[in-house]
């Protein structure tokens, strides 16, 4: 039997019998649970975070990410509250004498604007949650901050808060405590998504009317979530209405959006439907034919649809789904040359929710994601196509299960396969095709369990324990290239179908306490290891589509990370205002970089792995954080503090250096007014210390030609990075108006004497549409930040007159935008 096969039968028979001795030691007390669903009564979606309270024990929990709870006590007469913010607090009176089943429909608050939360979190969950370096964002709170072209965007939105960095303009990869874009786990729905950026990275790959949910863990996150170093960004697609028929929408200067959702049977089964295409090709068009750009055509599209189907009170299916792409298409046809560079996500998953009983939730979900590059290009009868990819196949178990108040129990199983093209080359000319190497085609099992407890030992302590054990395994089909230390190929090792090629396992610890000093502040502090068995290799300081992901092999060895981190929480003003301060320090082995002067293409008879070289890293720093959440203005200021070192053998003289994206101050001001109803107004100024760089400190003739002497490794820093953005959003009062015109026709026909029992105003669904304007100014005082420099030269070395200048090249300037919503 095969290696891996004997790991997963131990795997699965070990686990079974764990998690029965675990749950049987929890659940020794004679304790009635009460569990159930929460909804919004106006759409039917479920709500995430939910909290439900028993008034005379103190004892509370929150719903799950399927709206799911469970809490438990003696036998008793207890007062539930149930309560979200936003919507009416419900409370409920029972008699407990047996396991009890309790749904509810919350029903929004009739609020004033001096009400309003901006957070969909309880009021004190950064006080009392045992877990820490934990953000929760809602879309709501999202889409009322200014936005680059007015295309509301998760991943802008997460690099706002402290500890998380920008690449900087045009870049949707985000920096978490000294790690790197490929360390962070992106999941839409619980699949992977690979490539997370359209154009370039100016925009995500998240339509925001598609999302209900945003949670980001940037330390120590829970021991379901593996296979990155860094953080997990967890995002939820929206259910879809199952109560009434919905399409909203956007028209912008650079794309326009169409969401439809509805049920399919009321109540019980409901879909959702979202797209998204930008109109750069078409706009931009006439400018481009009479410019030296002249062929050029680029568009991206995505499209998300999701079914959500309750079977009855105790199963539902749910349907999961995307598919997005980006096309750059360059014609000359006075030259005869044509390329077409497409590149994007698929993605489908299918959930299966299970209650088992009051107290044991389950689900079952298998996935697919895909991500696949192309580069294909042809003049003439020659013909060259460049591929790359990866594709998983995903199956999950997850259960939850509630003993009592005091305890949480998280436990599950997943599995992935993974197919790796790190580079496919093609070549032909005519009817001629050119041998160029055997498509390289990598595969590896990817096998986890974990479990998971949070445990309220007293009300001043609590913990959240977690143990996760993952193992990976590269198999074949799979050639070995051998080389000798002038880069020679010396020999090859054939590796058959499913025989082992390299095994990595690891056992990830996770703990986090919190220690209350009392109802409004409290002490945390956490641990967590991670290990990463896929990477991605990059030559461009800035992720493009181009970039390749590799499994580990013999040559590449797991990514390891572990952090500590102290953070002291405070709200005041009755959960007015949230405080924090966290502390971090953070180390990383097997870190994975190309050797100086690789190239992918370098594949080509040759194993990927061969063009790497490996090292360690270390980051620590302090995160500052001040959040206002009600009333008419709110909003946040996060500080970030920080230090990130690489090391490499084979890079810098094996001497340590800053990374590119070390940067020593961050800072983040977000802030929104609601003027009224119909205002809204939303501020951004970010700043952050320059990026680093590498440049020469002088030149040499080298056989007559003028060469560059470099300094060490990112030694230069470009000048600091700020900006302000600005909206402003106008949404008319249909309805005002509408009653306005029912008035002025009453006292017509009372005054001409009809009948005014029959009078309307308006068509049925126009009376429920409602839209808005939104003015953004992106870069109000036309910063010129920097996206790369490059060296100048001019005269001549050997007569003394050479000039070297060095230019900046920047992105963005001020750039307005308008975007008109739309909803009915």
């Amino acid at each position: 039997m095969p290696k891996f096969t004997n790991f997963t039968f131990r795997l699965k028979n070990n686990y079974i019998l764990l998690f029965f001795l675990f749950c049987s030691g929890l659940g020794l007390a004679q304790n009635f649970s009460i569990n159930g669903s929460i909804k919004d009564a106006k759409n039917g979606e479920t709500i995430i975070g939910a909290t439900i309270l028993i008034k005379e024990t103190g004892k509370g929990t929150n719903s799950n990410q399927y709206g799911f709870y469970s809490i438990s006590a003696p036998k008793g007469k207890y007062t539930l509250v149930f309560s979200y913010i936003g919507f009416q607090t419900v409370e409920k009176t029972i008699e407990l004498t047996k396991n009890t089943s309790i749904n509810i429909s919350f029903s929004e608050a009739e609020t004033t604007l001096d009400e309003v939360e901006i957070s969909t979190k309880a009021a004190n969950q950064n006080v009392k949650s045992s877990q820490m370096s934990v953000v929760q964002l809602d879309m709501a709170e999202i889409k009322k901050i200014p936005a680059f072209m007015g295309e509301v965007d998760i991943l802008k939105t997460i690099q706002l808060l402290p500890g998380i960095k920008n690449a900087g303009d045009g870049n949707t990869g985000f920096y978490v405590r000294g790690g790197g874009p490929d360390q962070n786990l992106i999941l839409l729905d619980e699949a992977n998504v690979y490539n997370a950026s359209h154009l370039l990275g100016f925009f995500s790959v998240f339509n925001g009317d598609a999302i209900k949910n945003v949670n980001l863990y940037k330390g120590n996150m829970p021991a379901q979530y593996g296979g990155r170093l860094s953080s997990v960004l967890d995002i939820s697609m929206k259910d879809g209405n199952n109560q009434n028929f919905q399409v909203e929408g956007g028209i912008g200067v650079i794309a326009s959006r169409l969401t439809v959702q509805g049920p399919i049977l009321k109540n019980k089964c409901s879909f959702i439907v979202s797209a998204r295409r930008t109109y750069v090709d078409v706009v931009a068009k006439p400018w481009i034919e009479k410019s030296d750009f002249k062929g050029t055509s680029y568009f991206f599209y995505d499209l998300n649809a999701k079914i959500n189907y309750n079977i009855n009170d105790k199963n539902r299916l749910l349907f999961s789904s995307y598919f997005g792409r980006d096309k750059f298409v360059y014609s000359d046809v006075e030259g005869g040359f044509n390329t077409k560079i497409p590149w994007g996500n698929s993605i489908a998953c299918l959930r299966w929710n299970h209650i088992y009983n009051s107290k044991l939730f389950s689900n079952l979900s298998t996935c697919y994601t895909g991500y696949n590059f192309s580069f294909g290009a042809n003049q003439q009868d020659f013909e060259v196509i460049i591929k790359s990819g990866i594709s998983d196949y995903n199956l999950k178990y997850d259960l939850s299960y509630f003993p009592n108040s005091r305890h949480s129990v998280k436990t599950g199983i997943n599995y992935i396969f993974h197919v790796f093209v790190p580079t496919s080359v093609s070549a032909k000319q005519g009817s001629t095709t050119f041998g160029i190497g055997k498509d390289i085609k990598l595969y590896s099992h990817d096998a986890a369990i974990y479990i998971s407890d949070d445990w309220e030992v007293t009300q001043k302590l609590k913990l959240n324990m977690g143990l996760r054990f993952g193992n990976f395994t590269q198999v074949g089909p799979f050639t070995r290239y051998k080389k000798n230390i002038f880069g020679q190929i010396t020999d090859t090792v054939n590796y058959k179908s499913n025989e082992v090629v390299a095994n990595y396992n690891g056992l990830e610890p996770r703990f986090s306490i919190r220690y209350s000093l009392n109802k409004t502040s409290s002490l945390k502090a956490a641990y967590c290891r991670n290990f990463q068995y896929i990477h991605l290799a990059s030559i461009s300081s800035v992720s493009l589509p181009t970039d390749v992901w590799m499994p580990c092999t013999e040559v590449i060895k797991p990514q390891e990370a572990n952090q500590v981190a102290l953070g002291y929480f405070r709200n005041f003003k009755d959960n007015l205002y949230e405080t924090s301060v966290e502390v971090y320090y953070k180390t990383m082995k097997n870190q994975v970089e190309y050797k100086e002067g690789s190239q992918p293409s370098d594949n080509v008879f040759d194993n990927p792995d061969n063009a790497f070289t490996f090292g360690k890293g270390w980051a620590y720093g302090a995160e500052f954080f001040v959040k206002k959440n009600r009333g008419k203005f709110n909003g946040w200021i996060g500080y970030t503090l920080s230090w990130t070192w690489r090391q490499f053998a084979d890079i810098n003289y094996g001497k340590a250096f800053l990374a590119k994206y070390d940067r020593r101050h961050d800072v983040s001001v977000v802030l929104t007014y609601d003027h009224s109803k119909q205002w809204n107004f939303g501020l951004v100024w970010v700043y952050g210390s320059g990026n680093r760089g590498t440049l020469p400190n002088g030149f040499f003739l080298y056989e007559g030609s003028l060469s560059n002497d470099y300094g060490l490794r990112n030694s230069y820093q470009f000048i600091p990075y700020h900006r302000m953005d600005v909206n402003v959003s106008y949404s008319p009062d249909r309805a005002k108006r509408l009653e306005k015109k029912k008035q002025l026709l009453i006292e017509q026909y009372q005054a001409e004497g009809k009948d005014i029992s029959n009078i309307t105003v308006g068509k049925k669904w126009a009376k429920n549409f409602s839209n808005s304007f939104t003015l953004s100014l992106f870069n109000v005082y036309n910063r010129h930040n920097p996206y790369f420099i490059y060296l100048t030269r001019s005269g001549d070395f050997a007569r003394g007159t050479l000039k070297v200048g060095a230019r900046q090249v920047s992105l963005f300037p001020i750039i307005p935008s308008l975007t008109w919503n739309f909803k009915f």
